[in-house]
């Protein structure tokens, strides 16, 4: 018996007192950075895709695609690319070759208030 006094004991001073967070509400104004630090991130690595196009088909018709198979896209040779960041839609342009590669020339930058309005809608 007193043994297993100890053993409840021992796993009362192992018990952690929980209870709910106090944090304090803040204005979503926060702290602005200077414009200077932004220095830090044009170094940074961003990753751009580019689209050529979209097609639905079903699930079986996928499974049944091969080598040599075409999927035709929605849009027609010579139109516009569009250029993604992050998702988003931030400029497009024309597919070109650059040596042994593709590119894309960019022909026009979305404007900021028009893709805010895409980040708007995609909520």
């Amino acid at each position: 018996m007193a043994e297993t006094d100890a053993t409840e004991g021992q796993e009362q001073a192992r018990a952690v007192e929980v209870s709910d967070a106090q944090l304090p509400e803040v204005d979503d104004s926060g702290v602005k950075a200077p414009l200077g630090q932004i220095n830090i991130l044009l170094d940074t690595a961003i990753s751009i895709s580019a689209s050529l196009g979209d097609v639905e088909i079903k699930a079986r018709d996928l499974l049944e695609l091969g080598p040599g198979s075409v999927l035709k896209l929605d849009k027609r040779a010579g139109e516009p690319i569009d250029l993604y960041l992050r998702g988003i839609k931030f400029a497009s342009g024309a597919l070109v070759v650059v040596g042994e590669n593709l590119g894309v020339r960019i022909n026009e930058i979305i404007p900021a208030d028009e893709a805010a309005d895409q980040v708007d809608s995609n909520e």
